[in-house]
């Protein structure tokens, strides 16, 4: 005997994993784009007249976000002005597959569409990071360059405001993940629907408390077109462990997700605890809390030929990057040794006799900082 559906009492065709209510699918469109709406209208998201850059990165959450804003935006008259922003990360058989969907989506949507690439914005591309730096630490990378990517989009098409598809999931990951390392800085804001500070373009969530597993059936049902292959550099990613963590959480009490993002929103920071100050980098402009922001200090350890020094604590990264430019700066100021001198060091009769100046390689100093600080 059929279920009935519990809105409409036709054949219910699935049980909605948020609510465990069993639905047809037109009542489980219903439900799911009216909680969306709910979600924007309450969370006061968007102005009517702004520009809205969709983060779009062929992925299922994305593309439902696409697809549910534009439908939201004609529905109910929002008056945005959407565009779609996709960041190139440069991951061969994976980013330029998923950039072809989105192309396709541009199209089914009738929306316009931006690209930008790490290559054009910091001369790398993620393809060439892993080669140097390994498996290991790359989703760092890629990762910082990822956010400040898709700001420089968004300033790109005169956005006010870029929207992700972060889900229910991701955010309560991303508790997770802050409370485990500790962050209390970014604990106080991940939890928050509209996220940036004061200098940088306001990010929203509308997802934020819609489950992944629902954004996964309705894309199915509605026959959405989108990129389900995960990255090829994520495995061994920490926030894979957060997830694991999490779906074991949810076969022991099935309000998991939710519970943990209702303790994120309630968590409160002392007032005798000092947060970081929110500036401008010195080099290139961007939102920081160092004078150099994270993007540059890692940007710098790529051409220097030590990536990792960039990675870890922002002022224990640039003291690291300090001290090889302050070691390559004292070597290249040592005086060479006369010819008539005698050298206990077997290298320092192997120099190049062709060149002029006593400054080492930077590769050689690179190196020699490498089996010091390496990790």
């Amino acid at each position: 005997m059929p279920v009935p559906c519990r809105k409409c009492g036709g054949s219910a065709i699935l049980k909605r994993p948020k609510t465990g209510d069993a639905l047809c699918k037109e009542c489980f469109y219903a439900a799911f784009e009216s909680e969306i709406h709910h979600t924007i209208v309450t969370g006061k998201l968007f102005t009517r007249g702004e520009r809205v850059a969709v983060g779009a990165s062929g992925g299922k959450d994305s593309t439902v976000l696409a697809y549910v804003l534009k439908l939201l935006n004609e529905k109910y008259d929002y008056g945005l002005d959407l565009v779609l922003l996709s960041v190139d990360e440069g991951i061969t058989g994976y980013r330029d597959d998923s950039l072809e969907t989105v192309k396709r989506n541009q199209q089914q949507y009738d929306l316009p569409l931006k690209i930008v690439s790490y290559e054009e914005l910091y001369g790398w591309t993620m393809d060439s990071i892993v080669k140097q730096i390994g498996r290991k630490n790359n989703c760092t990378f890629c990762g910082v360059f990822r956010r400040q990517a898709l700001d420089r989009g968004a300033l790109l098409v005169n956005a006010g405001k870029i929207v992700t598809g972060h889900n229910a999931d991701d955010i309560a990951e991303t508790i997770l993940m802050n409370i485990l390392r500790g962050d209390i800085a970014r604990l106080r804001r991940c939890a928050d629907i509209i996220t940036g500070a004061e200098g940088a373009l306001p990010r929203c969530k509308p997802f934020k408390y819609t489950y992944e597993k629902e954004i996964v059936m309705y894309a199915y049902f509605k026959k959405l077109d989108y990129f389900s292959t995960e990255c090829i550099y994520s495995p061994n990613a920490y926030r894979g462990y957060a997830r694991a963590y999490l779906k074991d959480l949810e076969k022991i009490r099935s309000t998991s997700i939710i519970d943990i993002i209702h303790s994120g929103e309630s968590l409160s920071i002392k007032k005798d605890v000092k947060m970081p100050t929110q500036g401008t980098c010195s080099r290139c402009a961007y939102i920081s809390s160092q004078p150099v922001c994270k993007a540059c200090t890692l940007l710098e350890g790529l051409n220097k030929g030590l990536p990792k020094l960039g990675i870890g604590k922002p002022h224990k990264a640039r003291k690291r990057l300090d001290a090889v430019d302050l070691k390559a700066s004292t070597d290249s100021s040592t005086p060479p040794p006369s010819s008539s001198s005698t050298s206990s060091d077997p290298a320092a009769s192997i120099a190049p006799s062709s060149s002029s100046s006593s400054s080492p390689s930077s590769s050689n100093v690179a190196a020699e900082v490498k089996q010091v600080v390496d990790f």
